[in-house]
């Protein structure tokens, strides 16, 4: 069984990359298993977190991708956070950047989400 939380709103403060979801009982008990997929048919970025019993995805989905972009090339510490309270995603910017850089002309992905891809973080 597996966790999803959806991150749909992203603020940077005082050099942080904050976020933001409403979902509650969802960040507490969860630490960062330091890991970034793609899902392609959401056009989304998956950080994998877990906690004792499963693995807890937390969706990024294209509407933030600027600032994920912002925040990979600024090397900003990234969090997230509930109304529960707050995480750090550890390692972020290196799994991204990995990410990104594997997707990039590779049409395994599929053609659309290259074209994302490459459009938010390359272009």
């Amino acid at each position: 069984m597996r966790k999803i939380i959806q991150f749909k709103e992203a603020k940077f403060e005082n050099g942080i990359l904050h976020l933001h979801t409403e979902q509650t009982g969802t960040i507490t008990g969860i630490k960062p298993a330091c890991q970034i997929i793609a899902d392609s048919d959401r056009f989304a970025f998956v950080y994998l977190a877990e906690n004792e019993d499963e693995y807890v995805y937390l969706y990024l989905e294209e509407g933030i991708w600027g600032e994920l972009k912002k925040a990979m090339e600024e090397n900003a510490p990234v969090f997230v956070n509930s109304p529960d309270g707050s995480l750090e995603l550890d390692q972020f910017q290196e799994e991204l950047r990995y990410l990104v850089s594997n997707i990039e002309g590779n049409g395994n992905y599929g053609e659309e989400m290259v074209k994302k891809v490459e459009a938010a973080f390359i272009d």
